[in-house]
């Protein structure tokens, strides 16, 4: 088994914290986005779709996609739970991921791959204008969460959860496009500044 990483993008972050919050060590191989390895033929004949990260089995099977990496680490090592433990926790922590990837890193990747300049070899056309239409999309859902952050410790409940993996990476990814958290969101800093604390942060 090993996991193609990519460095500082953030869905390979994901897969990273999720494995530091499990405890788990698998094998590494970077492939280097800045020299566009991703594009080349050997990593195109692991995961066609050009993009990291990606896991490869003894068997020969190459998951792609962060979440589906990560539910196949929470299948073989259930704990700590991170994907929730009875039917209505696991329905509300799918359904708090799923709104912070939609309404959130990818709205920061947007601007990231259409505004930031090391962007323009990869993204063709950039799309400037596209960039700064997601800005607003960002920090209108981290009103959102702030306001939902008042009623509980987490993103989905009182559980760190896989939730709070993305949402972290994504508020993160913030920081190299220049979009800052604003300030009178309360809730999203005391909140960030705990996951940020946990030894996984760092992975």
């Amino acid at each position: 088994m090993k996991l193609y990483d990519g460095g500082r993008a953030p869905n390979p972050r994901r897969v990273r914290v999720f494995l530091a919050e499990k405890g788990i060590t698998v094998p590494t191989v970077q492939v280097d986005l800045g020299k566009l390895e991703h594009r080349g033929a050997d990593y195109t004949a692991i995961n066609p779709m050009q993009r990291v990260p990606a896991l490869e089995l003894d068997d020969g099977t190459v998951i792609t996609e962060s979440i589906a990496i990560c539910r196949y680490f929470e299948a073989l090592h259930p704990q700590p739970v991170l994907f929730g433990a009875e039917p209505k926790e696991k329905a509300v922590i799918e359904m708090w991921e799923r709104r912070v990837e939609f309404n959130l890193l990818t709205p920061v990747s947007n601007v990231f791959r259409h505004l930031h300049p090391a962007m323009k070899q990869m993204e063709v056309p950039q799309v400037p204008d596209w960039g700064e239409v997601n800005k607003p999309r960002a920090l209108d859902f981290l009103k959102l969460l702030d306001a939902e952050l008042a009623k509980r410790t987490f993103i989905a409940g009182e559980r760190f959860s896989v939730a709070d993996i993305t949402a972290l990476v994504a508020i993160d990814f913030m920081k190299p496009v220049k979009l800052a958290l604003p300030d009178n969101l309360a809730n999203v800093r005391r909140w960030h500044a705990a996951v940020s604390a946990r030894p996984s942060a760092a992975a």
